[in-house]
């Protein structure tokens, strides 16, 4: 078996070899003996497990989505067909001898209860989290004991690839929830023997609780998603706290905003911390497992580091589901190569990537294994509000939650649509709401946001209405919601 200190220096050709032999493997031996979903995906598509042989194979089969995934009033636990579910005449048929005999020697040294225990640590759900979408209903995906292997194995090469020393103290402040980021920091901390003070994010504890235990416990590294992060630092500021000894920062669950790196470490530069590193990270439920960029000097974006035994992406045209060439923009597509319990594959994962996926070596860290370019557009995370029709251009509010959080006048967003005069059957308005740093004048910080919106979505906002920070923070339930509020869908529901 090849171990994460020699993959992750092996040549493109060696790394693509070495996915073909464990896609081979899974297709034939896993999924389509065990996913009844996949399984009549192949027969209708015409496809026989073993005709999958490369990575290129791929293109053939149909790509699955979260709709797939969703619960219907004929079929409300669909999602069950998605977990592998083996039985003794399926694995009697799908497994080689190879695989067969270590079963039967089990069998006959230690009886047929110590079979059942090795398979049910392989299979069986015993850990479940759920998605995180804003207007689509949760669903539930489980790990099987194999899985949580995984989720720890995932967790050290989290640490390898930023570099975090052992003796780091963490304070693991993402909400405390069945989500992937809080668990896979829990995990990465099991399995690296890190001490990690995990608080719950400000739902629990609330801010000035995280801020107590940071300081006490003199946290090295503080990880969380990015809006609360920054709203923590902030309040840590304005009471002179000390955090000299926080050392690095890891952004999660959302898209780390341009120049925000730069504010967080502004902010810990006035409370005696130095030379901070600030990671940005991305995971998905679906894929159970985290990725992450690799420290540099000035903290760039160096785009994320992937795990090639473990998983394979691909970039698709997002109309035509075509796969792309390299380095193109496009849709990324996620497949697992190890994946028990809840599966997906070929799936579909929302999220547009601006430079595609690079295979050259990383020139920071010199790591050959490819990275996901860092400018991604998590439309995800957005569901139905990604896109919108104002004035007859077609707006990606993910691009505008961008262009707000690297403006440097300003503190806190939210974007909300509205039917101009609440009217149903008026057109859509766009209004931005923002708090402003200190000493910026509001004229002159709503003329920048039409300028700025006006350039690069080609549409500007009708309106651009202030409130003092303290306010838009209740508006955006900084403290309350699971995520911040920062898009408000005010449409009438017709």
């Amino acid at each position: 078996m090849t171990t994460w200190r020699q993959l992750q220096r092996l040549t493109r050709q060696e790394q693509r070899a070495l996915q073909d032999s464990l896609l081979r493997r899974y297709v034939q031996e896993y999924l389509y003996p065990f996913s009844a979903w996949y399984r009549e995906q192949f027969d209708r598509a015409g496809v026989r497990p073993e005709q999958v042989r490369t990575v290129d194979d791929l293109r053939r089969l149909p790509i699955s989505s979260k709709r797939d995934l969703l619960p219907s009033a004929e079929d409300p636990q669909r999602f069950r067909k998605f977990i592998l579910q083996p039985d003794p005449q399926t694995l009697k048929r799908a497994w080689p001898l190879s695989r067969k005999l270590p079963l039967l020697w089990r069998k006959w040294t230690a009886g047929v209860d110590a079979v059942r225990q090795d398979l049910r640590a392989e299979f069986y759900p015993s850990f479940m989290t759920f998605t995180t979408g804003r207007s689509a209903e949760p669903v539930p995906f489980f790990y099987s004991p194999h899985d949580l292997q995984t989720l720890h194995e995932t967790g050290r090469r989290l640490v390898d690839i930023m570099a975090l020393p052992s003796e780091y103290r963490i304070a693991n402040i993402f909400p405390y929830a069945p989500h992937l980021a809080f668990w896979q920091v829990f995990f990465a901390g099991q399995a690296t023997g890190m001490m990690v003070l995990s608080t719950g994010g400000g739902k629990v504890m609330g801010s000035s609780g995280d801020l107590r235990a940071i300081t006490r416990l003199k946290a090295d590294a503080l990880i969380g998603v990015p809006g609360y992060v920054y709203h923590l630092l902030r309040k840590a500021e304005a009471e002179r706290l000390d955090l000299s000894s926080v050392k690095c920062v890891v952004l999660g669950a959302e898209r780390v905003p341009p120049g925000l790196k730069g504010r967080i470490c502004e902010l810990l530069g006035k409370m005696g911390a130095s030379n901070v590193k600030v990671f940005g990270t991305y995971g998905f439920t679906e894929a159970r497992m985290a990725f992450a960029e690799c420290p540099t000097a000035d903290n760039q974006y160096t785009g994320y580091h992937l795990y090639p035994d473990l998983a394979i992406f691909e970039v698709i045209d997002p109309v035509t589901g075509e796969v792309l060439p390299e380095g193109s923009d496009g849709e990324l597509v996620f497949t697992p190569l190890r994946a028990r319990a809840s599966t997906v594959f070929r799936y579909r994962t929302g999220d547009r990537v601006r430079g595609g996926i690079r295979w050259d070596p990383c020139p920071h860290c010199g790591r050959t294994v490819p990275r996901i370019s860092s400018d991604l557009t998590r439309e995800s995370s957005l569901k139905d509000l990604q896109l919108l029709k104002v004035k007859g251009t077609l707006v990606n509010l993910e691009d505008a939650a961008m262009l707000l959080g690297g403006l440097p006048e300003v503190e806190e967003w939210q974007i909300e649509l509205r039917k101009k005069n609440d009217d149903p059957l008026e057109v859509d308005e766009l209004i931005v709401h923002l708090a402003l740093r200190s000493g910026c004048g509001r004229d002159e910080a709503a003329a920048k946001v039409r300028d700025t919106f006006k350039g690069r979505l080609e549409v500007a906002p009708n309106r651009v209405e202030f409130l003092e920070l303290d306010a838009m923070l209740r508006r955006i339930g900084m403290e309350t919601e699971m995520k911040e509020k920062r898009f408000v869908d005010a449409r009438p529901r017709t």
